[in-house]
């Protein structure tokens, strides 16, 4: 996919760009500092470069690849007790429910194989703007948190999704157990930045950035001790709904890092789970929604701690988008 444009004022490069494409500010560099980008028939590379009136400048989307994947080996021994499903997929978008304990995109940190390696070992075509480690990836969810994400096969397609995380026309509902109730459906709108004592952790910081959360009241425990709780973010601010509860005294089942003390040595992981994702297909501009089903974890929990009958009925879809529309 090539695009031209004639520059009808002086401007800077990056400028420019991010007025005629769809993109975020960090695809445009990258698309830029990549020599992807020509004016008047040649490359350039800087970001700041000061744009003529007049100038032509063509930008080259490169076709989706599928570069080498790790040793082969390691990757499939890596994924083999982490079941990715598949919820939907066409030429341009894959929808699907990550397990929890898979790292979504290679970091220095990062030891294991990740769902960018699954996606590889499964030889599906992914979009390129976000570079190698991120192939395809539009947003992400914590290695800890289960549930639905979308991944763009095609540029075009990671060019549209990301308008519309930027412009909150896509978005997700997750559903969380907590260790205390709430008192009332809330929204939560305090800044968070990285903690200044543990790099590990996020917190509210006077500085950080804004953050905005909401969360409702969905289901009571049998003890009263539990919550099942929906949450909806307004921004997409790291461990986001964790550090939130956190700041009202509240914390996710089995979350120790912020702050969650109980039988650690019967839970595993956190009980946070992606649960369904809205968005318009970024080719067709068709409304489309998503739900990931709960893992089995979190399934056996809400059966063993819960009333089946009253969880069955809150955890329609509808139920949970109007629980925010109605109380909050």
């Amino acid at each position: 996919m090539d695009k031209n444009f004639i520059v009808n004022e002086e401007n800077r490069l990056d400028k420019f760009l991010a007025s005629k494409i769809d993109a975020s500010r960090n695809q445009i560099e990258q698309l830029i500092k990549k020599e992807y980008v020509k004016i008047d028939g040649k490359t350039v590379s800087k970001t700041s470069y000061k744009l003529k009136k007049n100038q032509s400048i063509d930008v080259h989307f490169p076709q989706a690849e599928l570069n080498p994947t790790k040793d082969e080996n390691f990757v499939r021994e890596s994924l083999k007790d982490k079941d990715v499903e598949i919820i939907y997929e066409d030429d341009h978008i894959l929808v699907v429910n990550k397990p929890y304990n898979l790292t979504v995109h290679d970091a220095p940190s990062v030891k294991d194989a990740t769902l960018v390696d699954w996606l590889k070992l499964k030889k599906i075509s992914l979009s390129t703007i976000s570079g190698e480690e991120r192939h395809g990836i539009v947003h992400r969810l914590d290695k800890g948190t289960s549930g639905v994400m979308v991944v763009a096969k095609s540029n075009e397609a990671h060019l549209g999704l990301s308008r519309q995380l930027e412009d909150k026309s896509m978005g997700r509902y997750y559903l969380a157990i907590m260790d205390m109730p709430l008192k009332e459906n809330i929204i939560v709108e305090k800044p968070i930045g990285r903690n200044v004592n543990n790099r590990l952790k996020m917190s509210i910081e006077e500085n950080g950035r804004n953050a905005k959360s909401a969360f409702s009241k969905i289901a009571l425990s049998d003890n009263e001790k539990f919550e099942l709780i929906a949450a909806k973010l307004y921004t997409g601010r790291t461990h986001q709904i964790r550090v939130h509860l956190s700041s009202m005294n509240r914390h996710i089942l089995g979350d120790n890092l912020y702050g969650f003390k109980g039988e650690l040595n019967k839970i595993n992981r956190f009980y946070l789970h992606a649960y369904y994702l809205y968005l318009t297909h970024p080719i067709t501009n068709k409304q489309m929604s998503f739900k990931a089903n709960l893992p089995k974890d979190i399934n056996e929990f809400l059966n063993k701690n819960f009333q089946k009958e009253n969880i069955d009925d809150k955890l329609n879809e509808s139920y949970i988008i109007n629980s925010f529309n109605t109380s909050i």
